[in-house]
């Protein structure tokens, strides 16, 4: 009868994609893990204690762990060892966070890039891409209903286009959004959340610019911005990108220091599964999130994008190795939700995303990450009529669905793997917090806002 009445929920919400829902979660509909005790806990993370060659492991203690260690439980087979270290980031981010998982609505605005990274499906030379701009009176449009509907912050995404038109385009969007969503909110006579704020909050995730765009951006109203540096290792990098300027490694890692001097809330993240990629380069790439002093991590798994250069090098390199891509899916989400566990334990209070891209390979993957991991989940609010023209990697999911459909899906998702949505909360990162108040406290100042 439990299960009857979520199918009957789910035909309420999702309309004509009731089945999709049922086919994708069905498989998922009981993982929500048991509440454990701390001594039950720690009994059950006992197998990881022990693989670090610890006594025992405290309800979400963090352990910043050395690269060998990283790389070791990289490498560790799939086992107690594993399945502890997943109950033991699971407490660590219950300790934080407390059950509670903070949703960006993701708007991809623009597919224009002038980028021609090797793995993108909307790369500057990628042929048969329409491109497409969205207005500013749309994306205001959708602010407002991704306020209305509770979302904490709004996520704009787009290609990386370094203009003046662009930058002035992108501040008076987010001063629009800023001011109409706090304006609905006085209106309604809702008081300050819980973090203090009103209105939508708003993240960036629009690429490399100077240091004086970054501060415009800023000033206009935005305090997140995620910049993805793909891989902490410069030859690597190297290899995925055209060898020019424009696609620097130094000059990427060089635009995240400009965004922390600026005081955004600033996340990064790497691809997983890349050709030629090491165990030890995701090992040293987790040690790199805890030494930048990183608020917040996004990591997903590689997924081929036809008629890239990358996508050749990876089906090239699965076929030497005799891989198909089914096992190589397996293998990838196993080896992506491990790094979501061990940035989990290695750095504690930061925000880490269950990315769009885990659901691509596996239908319950973003409910996984959750559970392993993961507080953030960001849905896609982007028009349905648009969403084809952004695909950055094969099978993206939820093209063909409505912001409507996807925020009831999100919803039964995160309940299936035992967690709560924070409606309305911006969901800043607790390490953002304790950074500032660190800073201040050096200079002898009071801690700034966040």
């Amino acid at each position: 009868r439990k299960s009857g009445s979520r199918e009957v929920r789910a035909r309420a919400m999702l309309g004509t994609g009731w089945r999709r829902w049922a086919s994708k979660a069905g498989a998922a509909r009981h993982m929500a893990p048991p509440v454990l005790s701390p001594e039950a806990l720690r009994k059950r993370t006992q197998p990881l204690a022990a693989f670090l060659g610890r006594p025992a492991l405290e309800a979400g203690e963090v352990v910043p762990l050395p690269v060998p260690e990283l790389e070791a439980l990289l490498s560790a087979e799939a086992g107690p060892v594993t399945a502890a270290l997943y109950l033991h980031a699971d407490s660590v981010s219950e300790r934080f966070f407390h059950g509670r998982v903070h949703t960006r609505a993701l708007l991809e605005f623009s597919n224009v890039c002038q980028k021609d990274c090797g793995y993108c499906g909307v790369r500057r030379r990628m042929a048969g891409v329409r491109r497409y701009t969205l207005p500013k009176d749309e994306i205001v449009r959708l602010a407002r209903w991704a306020h209305e509907h509770r979302y904490g912050s709004i996520m704009l995404q787009s290609g990386e286009l370094l203009t003046e038109r662009r930058l002035n385009f992108l501040c008076d969007v987010i001063r629009a959004i800023r001011a109409e969503t706090v304006a609905m909110d006085e209106a309604a006579g809702a008081p300050p959340g819980a973090e203090g704020h009103r209105g939508l909050g708003v993240a960036l995730s629009v690429g490399e610019l100077p240091a004086a765009h970054y501060r415009a951006l800023r000033e206009a109203g935005a305090h997140r911005y995620l910049l993805r540096i793909e891989t902490s290792n410069p030859a690597l990098y190297a290899r995925l990108h055209p060898p020019d300027a424009l696609h620097s490694w130094d000059a990427r890692y060089r635009c995240l220091k400009k965004l922390q001097e600026v005081g955004f809330q600033v996340g990064t993240g790497v691809m997983i599964g890349l050709p030629t990629q090491t165990v030890g380069d995701l090992a040293r790439d987790l040690r790199w999130f805890l030494d930048e002093d990183i608020d917040m991590v996004g990591m997903g798994p590689y997924v081929h994008a036809a008629g890239t250069p990358v996508g050749d090098m990876w089906a090239a390199d699965l076929a030497a190795r005799g891989v198909s891509r089914k096992q190589y899916e397996v293998d990838v989400f196993e080896r992506t939700t491990r790094m979501i566990a061990l940035a989990r334990v290695t750095m504690g209070d930061v925000n880490i995303a269950a990315t769009t891209a885990l659901q691509a390979i596996r239908p319950d993957g973003r409910e996984v990450a959750l559970q392993r991991g993961a507080n953030i989940i960001m849905p896609i609010v982007t028009p349905t009529e648009t969403r084809k023209n952004y695909q950055l990697y094969e099978g993206k999911p939820c093209l063909d669905e409505t912001a409507t459909q996807c925020r009831s899906c999100l919803e039964l998702r995160v309940r299936t793997a035992g967690k709560e949505i924070a409606w309305g909360e911006w969901g800043d990162p607790p390490h953002h917090r304790h950074r500032q108040q660190a800073a201040a406290g050096a200079a002898g100042d009071p801690a700034p806002p966040a």
